[in-house]
């Protein structure tokens, strides 16, 4: 396993538990490499050139732009062996010129370090150099997910920008709401019925049907009230393009 963070521990974890030897983390970060190995039971290290030459697949787990560096230093040492990235937005062509034999094993979830989460139900996404390749990478991601389909690079890094409208941008409007609650000293747990009703409505409708609020009825006078509320000009901008935003899909025919 390249990498220590939030989705390389719990991709590792995950395969372990179905039964998958991981053989070494390396990370840069020593102790967080450490922590990763002792879970797992294996070796790490924080050397480039102390990577293991005997393992069958290496796993890049990294920062976007910290693969490609990270690729020509490892892939070239190691020829026969299988090379996988788990990022997003990255295409699979970072490889070339670096492996013979490579792929992309992409997990679509939100993961912290910390919080163990069930694999089972996690789509996974999955492209690699050939046939023999690709039969390789879908029986690894199908011992760990029951949602395993196979995704070209235009179409991941589109699933990628999607996941990230629907997941990051969304937690970041938790956080908005959570500092103006913070200023009052309102218990933002008081909010968590609404967040899931809000996430089990867009299961059996979708989106666009599931919105309500002023933003939909565009009431000019509530907008222009809360505006007044929030605590700065770049928290009222995001209000106020979201408002726009929300209220022309409404307008608009499909």
């Amino acid at each position: 396993m390249i990498g220590s963070g939030n989705l390389a521990t719990q991709l590792s974890l995950a395969l372990k538990d179905a039964g998958r030897e991981i053989v070494q983390v390396y990370s840069r970060t020593g102790a967080h490499a450490q922590e990763l190995a002792e879970q797992l039971g294996c070796d790490c290290t924080t050397a480039i050139e102390a990577i293991r030459k005997d393992a069958d697949v290496y796993v890049f787990s990294v920062k976007d732009d910290a693969l490609s560096g990270l690729i020509a230093a490892v892939c070239s040492a190691r020829p026969e062996a299988l090379f996988l990235h788990t990022a997003g937005s990255v295409a699979i062509d970072i490889f070339k010129g670096h492996a013979s034999r490579y792929g992309v094993l992409y997990p679509m979830q939100t993961f912290s370090k910390h919080r163990r989460v069930s694999f089972r139900e996690i789509p996974c996404f999955v492209e690699a150099s050939g046939e023999a390749e690709l039969a390789v990478v879908r029986e690894l991601a199908r011992c760990i997910s029951e949602h395993v389909v196979d995704c070209d690079s235009e179409k991941r890094k589109k699933m990628h920008l999607a996941a990230v409208l629907a997941c990051n941008l969304t937690n970041h409007c938790y956080r908005l709401a959570e500092r103006v609650l913070e200023r009052e000293q309102i218990d933002f747990d008081l909010f968590l019925p609404l967040i899931e009703e809000t996430a089990r409505k867009v299961k059996t409708m979708s989106p666009k049907d599931a919105q309500t609020g002023p933003m939909v009825r565009y009431d000019q006078s509530v907008m222009a009230m809360q505006m007044a509320m929030l605590p700065d000009e770049r928290t009222r901008e995001i209000y106020r393009l979201m408002a726009e935003s929300i209220h022309e899909d409404y307008t608009t025919k499909d």
